[in-house]
């Protein structure tokens, strides 16, 4: 080749290079550009519960940032393992996402097989908020505070029976820490759902529960329930004048139902940092509060690293209540 001709290769393959480069620019790719179609939206329940509820509550803020429909998929059944299923064989490219709750901690320990490892098959975007829970009686059980009730429980007296939404959820795995905690056996009656639940309490059938804040709060304005502690970490401006479970004489027992954004794993990095950082803009909204506080939810807004810690934390934590409780999936 001529000292010519290798100089117009040169520039040709110049040219090319620049025309690639300002094709790159001009019509940004679909990573880059993501999302640029609708995103499902898949909720382990069916329409109408506490989880529903936060996944409706946040789905049209996130449509608006993202400017793409956000399509929510109800799978509810089997504990929300096929809704999780789902999730986790998605294919990784942003555009099936997950609210996962507290069922993806506990059923590792209450199942012996699942068709998916929540340590391997998920990543973990933003951790949106907590449902409060609390301890309630009904009225006819003798106690106005928990360490009254923690006396009755220890002596003779004590034979209560407590009412569960079945096995596993935090209504039961209440019990359960509160039995572990001062080795007394308050027997858990499991009804189909909290609200059947609450109603027994409510009706005397059983005498004390774990639920949340929103379930109980008109029966405890009603003189129906007596409301003795919330179960949160900390005190909840929720319900700022109740003490918590732990500074009321019940060290490390902690009840939350909790909300969170997971994808299938091996999902590009950049559309998990796009989603948690318009998630935590949406949760820390004064309406989204607002709309959350409703419904007895509190806003938390933790990133992908916080919230993969708090998850390995909780299915750590429950794993030894439910070995220790010998408790198994229905």
């Amino acid at each position: 080749m001529s000292g010519v001709s290798r100089l117009l290769a040169a520039a040709c393959s110049g040219l090319l290079l620049l025309s690639a480069a300002a094709t790159a620019q001009n019509t940004p790719s679909e990573a880059r550009a993501y999302p640029v179609r609708p995103i499902r939206f898949v909720i382990g329940f069916p329409p109408g519960g506490g989880s529903d509820a936060v996944a409706r509550i946040v789905a049209p803020k996130l449509s608006d940032a993202l400017a793409q429909q956000i399509v929510i998929d109800n799978r509810g059944g089997a504990a929300t393992i096929i809704g999780m299923d789902l999730v986790a064989k998605s294919v990784p490219d942003g555009y099936t996402i997950g609210l996962a709750t507290s069922n993806l901690t506990v059923n590792p320990s209450l199942y012996q097989k699942l068709p998916y490892d929540s340590a391997r098959d998920f990543a973990y975007v933003t951790l949106l908020a907590k449902g409060l829970y609390v301890l309630a009686v009904h009225p006819s059980v003798p106690v106005k505070s928990v360490k009254e009730l923690i006396g009755l429980l220890k002596s003779d007296a004590g034979k209560l029976t407590g009412a569960t939404a079945g096995v596993g959820t935090p209504m039961h795995l209440g019990l359960e820490q509160l039995n572990a905690l001062l080795g007394v056996k308050v027997v858990a009656v499991n009804y189909k759902g909290a609200g059947p639940a609450a109603a027994a309490v409510v009706g005397g059938e059983a005498q004390i529960m774990f639920a949340t804040y929103s379930t109980v709060a008109g029966f405890a304005e009603a003189g129906r329930l007596k409301v003795l502690a919330v179960t949160s970490e900390k005190r909840s401006p929720t319900a700022p004048d109740l003490p918590t479970a732990i500074e009321a004489g019940l060290p490390g027992l902690v009840v939350a139902e909790w909300y969170g954004i997971v994808m299938a794993a091996r999902t590009e990095k950049a559309h998990i940092d796009r989603l948690d950082r318009e998630l935590r803009a949406i949760v820390a909204q004064p309406e989204t509060r607002e709309r959350f506080a409703r419904i007895g939810v509190e806003s938390i807004g933790d990133g992908p690293r916080e919230f993969a810690a708090f998850v390995r934390s909780e299915t750590t934590r429950w794993d030894k209540i439910i070995r220790s409780a010998g408790l198994k999936a229905e």
